[in-house]
């Protein structure tokens, strides 16, 4: 454990840094660019299975790097086939990802913190203390990893990648953007930014550094509410991130980006589930180009809120439609195995393991 600690955590360089590394150890540079070729475009986890390095080169490399990767803890699979996994970093910390096999499509859902620290009400994630924030390496280590299970068991490889698992992401916004960089970089995995989507509770001001930064992943909100005193119940944040503020920042967004938004909208029993509720969020959806994901509630042990009635839903769904907003019923996966939406929460300690 100690001697890992006074290693370099390898993926945390640049390939510039790690040429740098390269010539203070007598290497030659373009060795560097064939082992951060291994380490991203191959996914490797091991100095030894870089094949095309000598075996000297591979054990200065172990004497001076690690690498730290993330490792599959447990998995479970539902009965829609749906893959919960645990995952375990290189501090004994959990996360959880999921594999979400669709017709025409195959989800990786990534965590981008150690729990949360927003508290949403509805979330069994925000229940949990936020331990830390996830490094790009531990984010596309998910997505490898999500990757891998795919083929393994479905025999079809990723399509979509949501940042919509554990933590905020705009609260962790570095590493975020850098691990969308690697994943879809030509010497990364080389994913469509696209088939990316990064989920937000509302960080107002991140929105519009997505803007700055003119991102071309996807942005989802996770809205719930189009009523100031209904959101700040629902969703703490929106206190410091009013439905006003967010709106600036999403329009700022869009005309940065070009980008339309989709807002995520669960309907609860006898709280956001009745017309007016619908009337408000039709008059939130003017600000921007936009869609819609009405998504079934996944009940937790921490909270009282209920799934709305299905006529209720299709009722607010259609009020929409009519409004011309374009608009989905999203059924959820996983539920038997608390890997839907909002259910994500470890649920075992962590284990201490070798280092």
């Amino acid at each position: 454990m100690n001697i890992a600690k006074n290693k370099i955590d390898i993926r945390s360089l640049s390939l510039n840094a790690l040429q740098e590394h390269f010539i203070r150890m007598d290497e030659k540079s373009f060795r560097a660019k064939q082992v951060y070729e291994w380490l991203w475009k191959k996914s490797c986890f091991s100095f030894n299975e870089m094949s095309n390095i000598s075996k000297e080169l591979r054990t200065k490399l172990d004497e001076n790097f690690v690498i730290n990767n993330v490792k599959i803890n447990t998995s479970q699979v539902s009965a829609d086939k749906t893959i919960k996994n645990s995952f375990i970093l290189h501090d004994t910390h959990l996360i959880e990802g999921v594999l979400i096999p669709t017709p025409g499509r195959m989800t990786a859902c990534v965590s981008s913190q150690v729990g949360c620290s927003l508290t949403c009400k509805f979330c069994a994630t925000g229940y949990m203390e936020r331990k830390r924030n996830l490094n790009p390496d531990e984010i596309y280590d998910q997505v490898v990893l999500i990757d891998q299970q795919a083929r393994e068991n479905y025999g079809i490889p990723l399509s979509n990648i949501v940042y919509m698992g554990m933590g905020e992401p705009l609260l962790n916004y570095k590493n975020v953007i850098d691990s969308i960089e690697r994943i879809t970089a030509e010497d990364g995995l080389n994913m469509s930014p696209k088939r990316i989507t990064v989920s937000t509770a509302g960080i107002a001001k991140m929105i519009k550094k997505l803007g700055d930064d003119e991102v071309k992943f996807n942005l989802a909100l996770s809205l719930h509410a189009a009523n100031d005193e209904k959101r700040n119940t629902i969703m703490p944040i929106n206190e410091q991130n009013s439905l006003k503020a967010l709106a600036e920042a999403l329009k700022y967004y869009y005309a940065k980006t070009k980008n339309p938004v989709t807002y995520e909208y669960i309907i609860f029993d006898g709280v956001n589930d009745g017309i007016q509720d619908a009337m408000e969020l039709a008059k939130f959806c003017k600000h921007l180009p936009c869609k819609v994901n009405i998504i079934e509630y996944n009940p937790i042990s921490f909270a009282s809120y209920i799934n709305a009635d299905e006529d209720k839903v299709e009722a607010f769904a259609n009020y929409l439609t009519k409004q011309g907003i374009n608009t989905h019923l999203r059924r959820s996966r996983g539920k038997d195995i608390d890997a839907a939406c909002g259910q994500l929460a470890i649920k075992e300690k962590s284990k201490t393991v070798e280092v």
